[in-house]
């Protein structure tokens, strides 16, 4: 069984995830914490529950949902793990987070890339990267099918899909992504987004004005 803990964080309200198993072993996904007390507030989640961090995962590199990876690669000593072509998303990230007045500490480079299709073992679990991209050029999502969730970052949300207007994004390249990679999955999984509410595959394939019809 993992169990899922989900913070919002910092000024754009990003959603962070902390998955749980078992053996109290933790994979931080998307540290979004900004603020002093978000910061603490996950440390001391982490500290209080008797968690073991052992990854540190990006499902993409704009820098809403890498405030936090300095901190996490700092504390556990562990590098942040994302798609390749994600790269020059980190690369930009201070000088974007300049450009919306958000300065932070810079992300730590990747411990490695992460690609398509790989299985991430998590206790008696698998989690398989999905290849999203669209909203970033390298986004990816992570899809667990024996607990039914998938972690897709700023690719699909409840009624909406993610913004198309930055830097690597293309809104038919993300449409196909959501229904090739997202849409082919069981209507029972859970979809836990970058932003708002989590939602299911069932739901938005029924729902979501961007993709129905």
């Amino acid at each position: 069984m993992i169990e899922i803990q989900q913070f919002t964080f910092g000024p754009l309200q990003e959603n962070t995830f902390l998955l749980i198993n078992g053996k109290k072993e933790c994979i931080i996904i998307d540290p979004g914490c900004y603020f002093q007390d978000e910061r603490k507030e996950l440390l001391q989640y982490i500290q209080t529950h008797g968690l073991n961090v052992i990854r540190l995962l990006n499902t993409h590199c704009h820098f809403d949902h890498i405030f936090g990876n300095k901190l996490v690669s700092d504390t556990y000593k562990l590098r942040p793990e994302f798609h390749e072509l994600e790269q020059p998303i980190l690369d930009n990230s201070q000088r974007a987070g300049a450009m919306y007045n958000i300065p932070f500490e810079p992300s730590p480079q990747s411990g490695r890339y992460l690609v398509e299709g790989e299985k991430i073992l998590f206790g008696t679990d698998e989690i398989t990267v999905l290849f999203t991209p669209g909203h970033s050029p390298g986004s990816v999502s992570f899809y667990c099918p024996s607990q039914q969730f998938v972690i897709g970052g700023d690719v699909l949300f409840f009624q909406s899909i993610g913004r198309t207007d930055l830097p690597g994004g293309n809104h038919q390249v993300l449409l196909q992504s959501i229904r090739e990679k997202l849409f082919v999955l069981p209507d029972e999984i859970r979809v836990f987004p970058g932003h708002g509410p989590s939602t299911t595959i069932g739901f938005e394939k029924k729902h979501n004005p961007f993709l129905v019809g």
